[in-house]
């Protein structure tokens, strides 16, 4: 069995492969072609800490993976990283351990913005004139580095809950020559940008519906377990597209469990990205559309970055 650290794996990491991988799987898993056994949580509320356990398989391939994935937000003060977790993967036609990937997480912060960036390819509006971005952590930073393929805006708006966690954000990002405008008040950053990335484990609204101008896309990616939320139930109701990487997964414990559980919104309302990113469903159907995309995080997504390690390792 072949064991990779974290250096390791960051050194053989291809970003255009992983996305063209990413894009199969996603289209795959809406077609009906990925076996995904249900998501195991577990909470930890002295580590002030989650971890899931996520399974998948592409039906034909000869490799299978399951993912143990964590977050403890308190690391802060042991001077430790918030996220961890392995991948593992198996042959699909022995069940052999075939390779353990110790990424500590970084592989799941990956695959997540580099579906943010496909999401953006297929969602975004015509005109950005701003970015925002709720959070100050790895995959908010990670969010808005995918983000600079697909658009070129450079002004952009960063929530954070306190001005040095803000400061520690944006500094790497004005070094690139970005245009980087920190704020306490959410409402401020909505009122300014036209593209929003949601990055944070709260759990409880940070957008309002009527903070939203038409136009406006969010992606709201921290909300994927039960009773987290980053938008409130009402902005999700009154959008004008709703798309999930899993309809069945984001309307159980993803951003859109509140509505749906509400009565707000039903699974006939929601578009599947694989769906979106096939051309059998629509992202935007106008310029002045309020979009949201779900990234509640699948399997099949852990899957297909484990092997664009490994196919370049071989």
């Amino acid at each position: 069995m072949k064991v990779l650290g974290k250096p390791e794996i960051m050194a053989l990491f291809r970003p255009e492969h992983a996305l063209q991988l990413l894009r199969e799987g996603l289209i795959a898993y809406s077609a009906g072609q990925v076996q995904q056994p249900p998501v195991q949580h577990f909470g930890f509320q002295q580590g002030q800490g989650d971890c899931c356990i996520k399974s998948g398989y592409l039906i034909g391939d000869d490799q299978f993976a399951v993912k143990v994935s964590s977050g403890f937000y308190g690391n802060a003060q042991y001077g430790l990283a918030s996220n961890q977790g392995l991948i593992m993967l198996f042959s699909a036609v022995t069940g052999a351990p075939q390779a353990l990937l110790l990424d500590e997480g970084w592989l799941t912060g990956l695959r997540t913005a580099l579906t943010g960036r496909l999401v953006a390819e297929v969602m975004a509006p015509p005109r950005v004139a701003a970015i925002g971005i709720l959070g100050t952590g790895m995959q908010a930073s990670l969010q808005l580095e995918q983000l600079a393929s697909v658009l070129p805006c450079r002004t952009v708006w960063v929530w954070g809950q306190s001005q040095q966690a803000l400061q520690r954000f944006i500094q790497p990002f004005v070094a690139r020559g970005y245009d980087m405008r920190p704020t306490q008040d959410a409402r401020e950053l909505a009122s300014h940008c036209q593209y929003i990335v949601s990055c944070t484990p709260s759990s409880s609204p940070l957008l309002q519906a009527d903070w939203i101008a038409p136009g406006t896309h969010i992606t709201a990616v921290g909300a994927d377990a039960e009773g987290k939320q980053e938008l409130d139930a009402s902005l999700v109701a009154a959008a004008d597209v709703l798309v999930a990487d899993s309809v069945v997964q984001c309307t159980a414990f993803g951003e859109l469990q509140h509505a749906f559980a509400a009565g707000a919104i039903g699974l006939q309302d929601v578009h599947e990205l694989g769906a979106v990113l096939d051309g059998r469903q629509c992202g935007r159907r106008a310029a002045d559309d309020i979009t949201i995309a779900d990234l509640s995080g699948i399997a099949i997504q852990d899957v297909q970055i484990a092997k664009s390690v490994l196919q370049l390792l071989d």
